[in-house]
């Protein structure tokens, strides 16, 4: 691999672009939403890698080698981000919500027109290798009463956000056939660790607080993924990526209940898992009522994944479900 590693000076050109000031030689991997969770962690990987990571953000932090890009859409200018750039790891998007129906324009313009607009620019570029973290969310939300997904189900994506990740894998498959740059897209479930928001971030702070959690019969599998486990998966396929296009499922070794879940983590924390057991269908109940259906699938529901594909590979997860939860509850998050 070449390339050209970017020290932490940049040069003004506008108030959106500023050009690299190009040094030494090594690898250049070009990271979008690095100053996010799973951006802070990957860009750590990478940079212990060797590669020379340049983040692509909406505002300068000073913490590294950057690229001002604004917002990520159809008409973002990619130029000085791409220049020498051997690699890009695409993580940049707007988030799954809730009340995400409201934002239908917005999930097309930054996950979809986005997404596809720096694929393109890259393969002009010159990018050897793309790698799209897209989603789960693709498949659906729910194993339940069916064999656990693998990457050659086909896309029934469940809400906006599932449905524009849904959309950009289906442009960047057709990308690919036109060019010689690898794309790799990876679909991952729930990812936490050190920093994590959603709903991991709401059931870590209700353990350390010690609430009762009505979980204890509920009777699920459901697959998640370290951070870390994450960043190796993405390492592995920026030195071995060979298919003009491929599809990856991950999670960690064990897809383990919700209950198990919370006690695994309580653990982590130091702290008791007070469950106690409610029928799971007067929760369910409650969810559908309430109209939170992202919380009825996500703690009640089933969601297996068949990881075989990537373990086909050589990769395996580098942490388990424990060790992830304690550098989850204890590790830095927010250093880069």
């Amino acid at each position: 691999m070449s390339g050209l590693i970017v020290r932490r000076r940049v040069a003004k050109i506008s108030n959106e672009i500023r050009v690299p000031i190009l040094t030494e030689s090594r690898p250049i991997v070009l990271v979008t939403g690095a100053n996010g969770f799973v951006g802070r962690h990957v860009v750590r990987a990478l940079a212990r890698q060797g590669w020379a990571v340049r983040r692509a953000v909406r505002s300068a932090s000073g913490n590294g080698d950057e690229v001002l890009i604004g917002s990520v859409g159809a008409a973002t200018d990619w130029r000085a981000a791409l220049a020498g750039v051997e690699a890009v790891v695409h993580l940049a998007a707007h988030v799954h919500r809730p009340n995400e129906e409201r934002e239908v324009e917005l999930y097309r313009a930054v996950n979809v027109e986005g997404t596809l607009h720096l694929a393109r620019c890259a393969a002009s570029a010159g990018v050897r290798q793309f790698i799209f973290v897209s989603s789960v969310l693709v498949l659906g939300r729910s194993t339940d009463g069916r064999a656990p997904f693998t990457e050659n189900d086909s896309l029934t994506p469940r809400g906006v956000y599932g449905s524009s990740k849904a959309a950009a894998e289906t442009g960047l498959k057709a990308l690919a056939g036109n060019g010689g740059m690898r794309i790799t897209v990876v679909r991952p479930p729930l990812v936490y660790g050190a920093g994590a928001r959603g709903n991991f971030q709401l059931l870590a702070r209700a353990v350390k607080l010690g609430i009762p959690l009505p979980f204890a019969a509920v009777r699920n599998h459901r697959a998640v993924l370290s951070v870390e486990n994450l960043a190796s998966f993405i390492l592995q396929r920026l030195s071995r990526a060979e298919a003009s296009f491929d599809v990856f499922l991950l999670a960690d070794e064990e897809q383990v209940s919700t209950p198990e879940f919370i006690r695994r983590l309580a653990k982590a924390a130091g702290a008791g898992s007070r469950l106690f057991p409610v029928p799971t269908a007067l929760l369910s109940a409650v969810f559908r009522i309430s109209r939170q259906q992202d919380a009825h699938d996500s703690l009640l529901g089933s969601l297996e994944l068949d990881v075989s594909k990537a373990a086909s590979t050589g990769w395996r997860p580098q942490i388990g479900l424990d060790e992830g939860l304690r550098l989850a509850m204890t590790g830095p998050a927010d250093d880069a």
